[in-house]
């Protein structure tokens, strides 16, 4: 007799399931059983040949189970930890120039546009859209300064069912794009009431995160006010730090009361377990230390640290010096909002600091794999709520099918599931997810309009 306390099951999945735990890079469970309850919740997972023992208990009927095909399997969904959706209209372009100056040249510009409301919402519309067909459940996202353009953002990303920390940008300080800045007053106020009518719209899966741009473009009088505000509001926090070295010499000339680019955002109460930080390629062991103690993230985004000639982030050192780590798009500087692209940069990345130092212990695909789900829903403190595959946690889900009639994956001849997952890893894109579940809810293929 079924337990009639448990919550209703909704979804019964058979096949090949795919995950990395803390101590598992990569974790493989065939002819699994995993029951998802109407709460959108991984209710069990069990073997294949339990299924009579597992419909009893669950209160399931067996003819309801779907079953994976050879060639498919499910793994958690990829989470992005850094991506600035305001700035994906001109991704695939403008990746001529260092980071300051392709800021002053082509982002301050086109992010000044997002007052205009329809603009904002084609672009937000089509970036939500996008990460969600590439598999990107979880998007910690950067806004503009435009308030209502920010919860259009959170309201959008809400409709198409996609987890999400957006971020009204916080600036205060910028003499190249002098109209696109704030007052500090209007700042706060605005960080205020983005975040308080963000809330008030209970969405269950999109919450406010607490966005100073990076410390170049706030005073400090903002950063102390930004801090409070985390703190009084239990809020995530997302900023840039040691993208570029002439970024961190600016730094240095701002703030030289602080002992370094770390210390900043120290200082003003702006490192707490729930802050992530992009990029880091040039910051000292110190510096990791110290984000280490105040349990914040760093966001790794290679293809933007390739594309504007950043640096190169040894992911292996901020492991070591065992940091949460998380992957990031970066668009526009990265030019791909896919984090199959994020997945392949950071093996690369990874294989240059070999090629300069053989002794280097290059990253292996599974360990990426893991940083992409796992790594980013520690990143972002939401591992109590997904990144992987563990009864109570939300079922934020990829199908993938390796084999997708026109995707770009050829089978020569049959392959067991690890192989299958390298292989969707570096060449699969799109076409080989054939579903998008986020809190139990299928979200691709997009539900069609109504008329």
């Amino acid at each position: 007799m079924a337990n009639t306390d448990r919550t209703a099951i909704s979804h019964v999945f058979r096949g090949t399931f795919i995950h990395a735990t803390q101590k598992t890079a990569v974790q493989i469970l065939e002819d699994a059983l995993v029951g998802v309850d109407t709460e959108g919740k991984v209710a069990f997972i069990g073997k294949g040949d339990k299924l009579d023992t597992l419909s009893r208990t669950f209160g399931f009927s067996p003819r309801e189970v779907t079953q994976l095909t050879q060639h498919e399997f499910f793994m958690p969904g990829m989470i992005d930890s850094h991506i600035h959706a305001s700035q994906y209209s001109y991704a695939g372009t403008a990746l001529d120039l260092p980071l300051l100056q392709w800021l002053s040249t082509y982002t301050f510009p086109v992010e000044s546009r997002f007052k205009d409301l329809e603009f904002a919402k084609k672009v937000y519309t089509q970036v939500v859209k996008r990460t969600l067909r590439n598999g990107t459940t979880t998007a910690c996202y950067f806004a503009t300064i435009h308030t209502d353009a920010s919860l259009l953002l959170g309201q959008i990303a809400n409709e198409f069912g996609q987890r999400a920390l957006v971020g009204k940008v916080c600036m205060d300080r910028n003499n190249s794009v002098k109209h696109y800045r704030e007052t500090t007053q209007e700042s706060q106020e605005e960080t205020c009431r983005f975040i308080v009518e963000l809330l008030n719209k209970k969405y269950p899966l999109v919450k406010p995160v607490v966005t100073p741009r990076f410390a170049p473009s706030c005073t400090g009088a903002l950063l102390g006010q930004l801090g409070s505000i985390a703190k009084n509001n239990h809020l995530h926090i997302q900023s840039h730090v040691s993208e570029n070295i002439e970024e961190v010499n600016l730094v240095k000339e701002l703030f030289p009361e602080s002992e370094s680019y770390t210390d900043v955002y120290h200082k003003y109460n702006l490192l707490t377990d729930k802050t992530v930080l992009a990029h880091g390629c040039h910051l000292t062991d110190k510096e990791l230390d110290l984000l280490r103690e105040t349990g914040a993230s760093l966001s790794h985004c290679p293809s933007s640290n390739f594309s504007l000639c950043s640096g190169v982030l040894n992911v292996r050192n901020v492991l070591n010096r065992k940091v949460k780590l998380g992957l990031g798009t970066d668009v526009a500087g990265g030019y791909s909002a896919s984090m199959l692209d994020a997945v392949r940069r950071t093996l690369d990345a990874s294989k240059v600091l070999t090629i300069q130092d053989p002794d280097h212990d290059t990253l292996t695909f599974e360990e990426v794999f893991r940083l992409a789900t796992l790594g980013g829903s520690q990143a972002l403190s939401l591992d109590d709520q997904t990144g992987n595959f563990v009864v109570g946690k939300d079922f934020d889900a990829l199908r993938v099918n390796v084999a997708a009639p026109g995707a770009p994956i050829d089978l020569i001849q049959s392959e067991e599931p690890k192989i299958l997952l390298e292989k969707f890893l570096n060449l699969g894109d799109d076409r080989n997810i054939v579903e998008v579940f986020v809190a139990g809810r299928r979200v691709v293929p997009f539900a069609e309009p109504v008329e």
